[in-house]
């Protein structure tokens, strides 16, 4: 690294958002560290405080979301081509890759395997009058778990954000950070404005936040499954070298850029899974897979706004719907970043189809994958899959899952890797859109990048080493950072369209 290079990061590079974000995170982890018990009290506290006052309007909030996503891509501002570029710049299925796995992350495997399973074995309580654990709460089972990943959560990633974000930066020279979410109230002035500011801290506290949990989750997962394999010691050492090769590789893709090491990434993650579900449909239980997807699919269909503004059970849609819907709305402004990032090119129609309806779509089917696998088994097995989950955790449920697939002697093995994956894309692609975040670039200094990889990496085996406390206040701590978060995406209902109209006339879709 030069002193040209050093300059330049100085030179870009936010100090009061990276200063501020970083010394609350390091903040969290000190009084983790002094006294997790406190720290858990209290995070937890503002945990409830979030889900009791403001789960109603998140609820309200993602269905308006879609709603108005749709119909601008579906009206005449939908042919608008973002990001002043007449093609694409790269594939569409490069596109999609990197959409998924950021957004899925590590969900993709712990939440997959063990989510649909907790439903199957404790029927929501929007199914109350459904006997858990029979046939008759597959469908529902799976259709909510298609409700916490759905068409309105994966709608916050960029269904009506991208369009501000993307005209801003490119046709306003706004920086690439979340602060730019507010350029139609505020105007260029928020550029340098201590709203602004705060804008970008509490999204890039959220969406690290997000990050660090499965990366320890990763250190756990990983360190049960050699335990259970090759019987290596599930010790706190065993999880450190873990993060430390997972870091390792997050590192190297770094060095190469978003152009190779974040796409390369994101295909061979997305290749692994369609040959996971490839394999299962023609030698696990295809039948049952593809009869639960279309069962489950309906259900969700049928049932949505019943589901989606359910309200009888508080205590439930905290520990369940609320907490992703939180998660999706943490994350949202900087994977809307990286949606924006690579979406130049592309319509505002093709940007909803594929962030709203297509990555839905694939996550169900994943889901149906993984999850419906778990509750074969466990119909034709009760207790094989129930018994190691409810034992030991979310670690546990995929590998007894995998242990009872076609050879299951090997399909352990290949999804402890594919876990590896799908974290280390979602490490990468949120250490870039971090590093956005502090710098404004679309292609920030590697140095940035590193730096985000590793601390990230650092909290998360400081958090495990002082016990399961230290993760789960930062997994509340997350839905606590989505309060804000979700007052700066309120504008966007009504700023997004007026946006679009603005683009619409000026490429000739409107007059």
């Amino acid at each position: 690294m030069s002193r040209k290079d050093l300059s330049k990061i100085k030179e870009i590079l936010n100090w009061p958002v990276f200063l501020i974000s970083g010394g609350i995170l390091v903040l969290f982890v000190l009084l983790s560290v002094f006294n997790v018990e406190w720290t858990s009290t209290y995070v937890d506290l503002g945990f409830d405080y979030a889900i009791r006052y403001f789960g109603p309007y998140w609820q309200i909030l993602l269905i308006a979301t879609f709603i108005v996503g749709a119909y601008i891509a579906f009206s005449r501002s939908g042919n608008v081509v973002l990001g002043k570029l007449e093609k694409p710049e790269m594939s569409f299925f490069k596109y999609l890759a990197i959409i998924v796995t950021t957004g899925l992350g590590a969900g993709g495997v712990f939440w997959a395997a063990a989510e649909p399973m907790y439903y199957f074995i404790e029927t929501p309580p929007v199914f109350s009058g459904i006997e858990s654990g029979t046939e008759a709460a597959v469908s529902p089972a799976l259709a909510q778990s298609f409700l916490s990943w759905g068409f309105t959560a994966w709608s916050v990633y960029g269904a009506i954000s991208v369009i501000v974000i993307m005209y801003a930066h490119n046709h306003k020279g706004m920086p690439l950070k979340p602060r730019t979410l507010l350029y139609p109230i505020f105007g260029s002035k928020i550029k340098n404005s201590a709203w602004g500011t705060a804008a970008d801290v509490v999204c890039i506290i959220g969406a690290a936040a997000g990050t660090i949990g499965p990366i320890g989750f990763l250190g756990l997962q990983v360190s049960y499954g050699v335990n259970v394999l090759f019987g290596w010691p599930n010790t706190f050492m065993t999880q450190v070298l873990i993060i430390v090769a997972l870091t390792s590789v997050v590192l190297i893709s770094t060095l190469t850029g978003i152009d190779k090491g974040i796409q390369w990434l994101s295909r061979l993650n997305v290749n692994v899974a369609l040959i996971i579900a490839v394999f299962l449909l023609i030698f696990g239980p295809g039948l049952f897979l593809v009869d639960s997807f279309i069962s489950s699919t309906g259900v969700y269909l049928n049932d949505f706004i019943r589901m989606s503004t359910f309200r009888g059970d508080n205590e439930w849609l905290g520990a369940w719907t609320l907490f992703f819907f939180g998660w999706f709305i943490g994350f949202g402004p900087l994977v809307a970043l990286l949606v924006a990032r690579v979406s130049r090119g592309r319509t505002i129609r093709e940007i909803f189809l594929v962030v709203a309806i297509m990555t839905p779509v694939i996550t169900s089917l994943w889901f149906t994958v993984l999850g419906g696998s778990g509750i074969h088994y466990e119909l034709n097995q009760p207790g094989s899959i129930s018994g190691p989950l409810l034992d030991n955790g979310l670690p546990a449920a995929i590998i007894a899952i995998a242990a009872q697939m076609p050879l299951g002697t090997i399909m352990p093995f290949v999804f402890l890797l594919l876990t590896i994956l799908f974290v280390v894309t979602t490490v990468d692609s949120m250490s870039y859109s971090l590093s956005m975040s502090v710098t404004g670039v679309g292609n920030p200094p590697k140095l940035v990048r590193v730096f985000w990889a590793v601390i990230m990496a650092v909290i998360a085996v400081l958090l495990i080493n002082i016990g399961g406390g230290g993760i789960g206040a930062l997994q509340s701590f997350v839905v606590v950072a989505a309060v804000p978060v979700s007052i700066l995406m309120l504008p966007l209902l009504w700023y997004a369209p007026k946006v679009a109209k603005i683009l619409a006339r000026e490429q000739g879709f409107l007059k």
